[in-house]
């Protein structure tokens, strides 16, 4: 009856939650004219008025959250890479560092700031349900009038940038480090911003961030409000006689109503019937939609899921889906009779493919075949595409596609974030990166489960095997060798000296017409050279400096950057590729064929001066 009562006095104001029904069970028989002086006027403590006096004092608390300004000092280096501002836990940790950071991000939001709805979600990794409480007490400190949570804080990068589309938000905060390693003791941590398309800040907006991290004196902050995130449900605060609310949300479904509306899950599902199919989560985020997916909707067994748990420190491993990192998987596939193998990152962005017998699609060749077969999948029969992006350091097997099937073809800077005037303005509905990115305008993040339904529904529907996909498709347009060698966490200054030397041998001239020969004997004569700038076609933008590309006679090619994707040190990243139109060619050893100029980008780079690394980290 008191709740009955004090909701049909407060429901115009604003809707119960767990909170007031605790503070209404306490108060309800403890009030007393001594604690209520000085606070309301009170002139009879009848029976008839206890519930108006209850839903006073609760009110008059709930109005009574305080927002409190907290002196902070700057912290140098809160710079955004190309994918938010990424950092070992024990920075993150460091008192004040992770509000300043979080308050520089609502600040760059400018007017679009006050009365905001933002979506918040994370990877599940250390630190996440920490970050989650701040950006909660922050943002209702700061005018945000609506935040969305992902329940427990889970929630992938894709998932979040359809709940934002779907949602209409302003944006959405993101709570991970992508592909890199997690956990208290040596891992890392990132916050990065995505904007009301659904997609990643773009360089003015990380800018401004940065700016302000630079200057910031004091943060905003609502210290005494507890929200439990762990439950889905709605909960409203007033702050400043404003309602801020917080609806806790699980993503899953969303996400799997999304790509229900894109592939034909009857058609897939028949086929899993025939084929066995092994998923690795690597014990990121996509672990309860991988079996949400592929388990509950598809009908694969429990046998076709590796490392589904969500682990803080992804279970002491690097949630990267490469050759290296995902090993368990490339074993496994190569031991068994499965068909079809992925893998996903932490955030659930990234993949890799792999056929039978642990046959590995290169990141370039798989986004060459699904712009390949778009017409295979519903939503493309739906929505044709009229055009394709690929970052500059991957091959250009999507570019010959793009070509024969009369479509434009784009090439961008590294960072999803340069694909989002091409999708915004229609002019492309396929991306991809060679660093296992790949999407479509579904969302505006490369999308991990989004590639590996898309592989299944070309087997599904042409009912051919993976190698034997890929074999039509070079006997069709021929071959791309492609490789990435990844020296990790190599000390920043020598690095950077190999790039300014490097930069230096680029600019000259004179070493156009040169000719470097490999220790096989095998000659390559330099065509041109340059460093990858960009012009992008929708705002006129300029990016710089993305890259020092040399181009051989021969139609290879080399590129050297420096990642932005790492949390401390440097990582050189090196491409190699080559185009082979021979058919007798096209099925040899990837290694075998680019040994050569492999050798002669190490000459040119010298390479292994500088760092001290006689071999990669990682090999793609």
């Amino acid at each position: 009856r008191v709740k009955a009562l004090f909701m049909s006095l407060t429901q115009k104001r604003t809707s119960i939650n767990a909170y007031q029904e605790f503070e209404v069970a306490r108060l309800q028989v403890r009030l007393s004219d001594k604690f209520l002086e000085g606070q309301f006027e009170v002139t009879e403590f009848k029976s008839q008025n206890r519930i108006f006096l209850w839903s006073k004092l609760l009110l008059f608390k709930m109005s009574g959250l305080s927002i409190k300004v907290v002196e902070t000092q700057v912290f140098p280096g809160q710079k955004p890479g190309t994918s938010g501002l990424r950092k070992k836990v024990a920075e993150f940790l460091q008192e004040h560092y992770m509000e300043n950071f979080i308050q520089c991000t609502l600040e760059a939001m400018g007017q679009d700031l006050p009365g905001s709805t933002l979506v918040v979600g994370g990877d599940g990794r250390y630190g996440v349900p920490l970050a989650v409480d701040k950006i909660i007490k922050m943002s209702a400190a700061n005018q945000v009038s609506k935040l969305i949570v992902a329940k427990d804080g889970i929630m992938s990068t894709p998932a979040l940038s359809n709940v934002i589309r779907k949602a209409k938000t302003t944006g959405g905060i993101i709570l991970t480090a992508s592909h890199n390693p997690g956990g208290e003791n040596g891992g890392d941590f990132g916050i990065k911003f995505n904007c009301a398309n659904g997609g990643p800040a773009p360089t003015d907006f990380t800018d401004k961030i940065y700016q302000l991290s630079t200057t910031l004196k004091t943060y905003k902050i609502c210290p005494d409000l507890t929200c439990d995130f762990t439950k889905v449900g709605n909960h409203v605060f007033q702050v400043n006689d404003k309602d801020f609310s917080v609806d806790v949300i699980d993503s899953i479904d969303d996400y799997v109503e999304m790509m229900k509306g894109i592939f034909d899950f009857p058609l897939i599902k028949d086929h899993l019937t025939n084929v066995k199919v092994l998923i690795n989560s690597m014990h990121g985020v996509t672990g309860p939609y991988v079996e949400r997916i592929f388990g509950t909707e598809l009908g694969a067994p429990q046998d076709s899921f590796l490392k589904t748990t969500i682990l803080p420190d992804f279970g002491g491993g690097h949630p990267d889906p490469n050759l290296t990192y995902a090993a368990d998987l490339v074993q496994v596939m190569a031991d068994s009779d499965y068909a079809f193998g992925a893998a996903f990152d932490g955030d659930g962005d990234r993949n890799m493919i792999l056929g039978a017998q642990a046959f590995f699609v290169t990141p370039c060749d798989s986004l060459a075949v699904i712009a390949n077969n778009l017409e295979c999948i519903p939503y493309f029969q739906k929505n044709p595409a009229h055009g394709y992006a690929r970052s500059m350091p991957t091959s250009a097997a999507l570019d010959r596609v793009a070509q024969a099937k009369g479509k434009e073809c784009f090439e961008t800077p590294t960072g999803w974030k340069f694909f989002g005037n091409l999708l915004d303005a229609g002019r492309i509905a396929l991306c991809g990166e060679e660093s296992f990115g790949t999407g479509s305008d579904h969302i505006r993040e490369k999308d991990g489960i989004w590639a590996a339904l898309a592989w299944l529904q070309i087997l599904a529907s042409k009912k051919q095997s993976v190698e034997q996909v890929l074999k039509d498709h070079w006997s069709t347009y021929g071959r791309n060798f492609f490789t990435r060698y990844d020296y990790e966490n190599c000390e920043s200054g020598p690095c950077q000296d190999m790039i300014d030397e490097l930069q230096k041998f680029v600019d000259d001239l004179g070493n156009i017409g040169k000719t470097y020969t490999s220790s096989s004997g095998k000659s390559f004569t330099i065509s041109k050279m340059d460093n990858f700038q960009y012009t992008d076609p929708i705002d006129q933008s300029v990016t710089k400096n993305q890259g020092l590309r040399i181009f051989f006679q021969d139609g290879s090619r080399i590129v050297m950057r420096l990642s932005g994707t790492g949390s401390s040190g440097a990582t050189v990243r090196m491409y190699v590729d080559t185009y082979e139109s021979e058919a007798a060619n096209q099925l040899k050893s990837a290694a075998d064929m680019l040994a050569p100029c492999i050798d002669v980008a190490l000459q040119i780079s010298q390479l292994p001066k500088f760092t001290g690394r006689n071999e990669p980290t990682v090999i793609t």
